[in-house]
């Protein structure tokens, strides 16, 4: 795979996260709106940092940092550090998946209890 295709095969992966993010936290909230499409943004491929950059009104209602991975041969342990390096002292969250699969997400234990207490 050429590292161009490479790149869009993970920009496809950001692009469906920040559309479900803005599903989730624009679309559904249209009676009181909090959030704006421009508050939830993909990264440009090949910029450091979040591949989610959300504005402090998106971070205060999403306490989550994300990494998203499109590969078919996944470092976990990589991705995580990766994914804990960028968090700006959220909750680090991986979200991953490979050709012709469901999209996954990894997180902490702990912080997955939380989520569902």
């Amino acid at each position: 795979m050429t590292a161009k295709a490479s790149k869009a095969k993970g920009r496809r992966l950001q692009n469906f996260v920040r559309d479900k993010l803005r599903e989730v936290f624009i679309e559904n909230w249209k009676k009181l709106p909090i959030l704006e499409e421009d508050d939830i943004k993909s990264q440009t491929m090949g910029m450091t940092g979040e591949d989610i950059v959300m504005s402090p009104a998106a971070k205060k209602l999403i306490p989550y940092s994300f990494e998203c991975k499109n590969v078919e041969k996944l470092n976990v342990w990589n991705a995580l550090e990766q994914a804990e390096s960028n968090c700006e002292g959220r909750t680090p969250v991986l979200v991953f998946k490979r050709n012709r699969s469901k999209v996954y997400v990894a997180i902490e234990f702990d912080s997955w209890l939380d989520t569902i207490k």
